[in-house]
């Protein structure tokens, strides 16, 4: 079985709803709209907790440098 690379992994969860945790803490969910070579990431119809508020967002663009993790 050949070894999957980040960016095929990413392929394979394009269009589904992921959760993305960043280096400062926060958890992220959305459907992954688009990715690059960077791990850059547009979410659509993301949300998060921030606090005591569920905050909402159409679309939102990640930037990879602070993404911890993909799920």
């Amino acid at each position: 079985m050949k070894p999957a690379k980040p960016l095929d992994a990413l392929k394979e969860l394009n269009e589904t709803q992921i959760l993305v945790r960043l280096k400062n803490g926060m958890e992220i969910q959305g459907k992954l709209k688009a990715y690059d070579i960077h791990i850059n990431l547009v979410l659509e119809d993301a949300e998060f907790q921030d606090g005591d508020v569920n905050k909402k967002f159409k679309h939102l663009f990640l930037r990879g440098d602070m993404v911890l993790f993909i799920s």
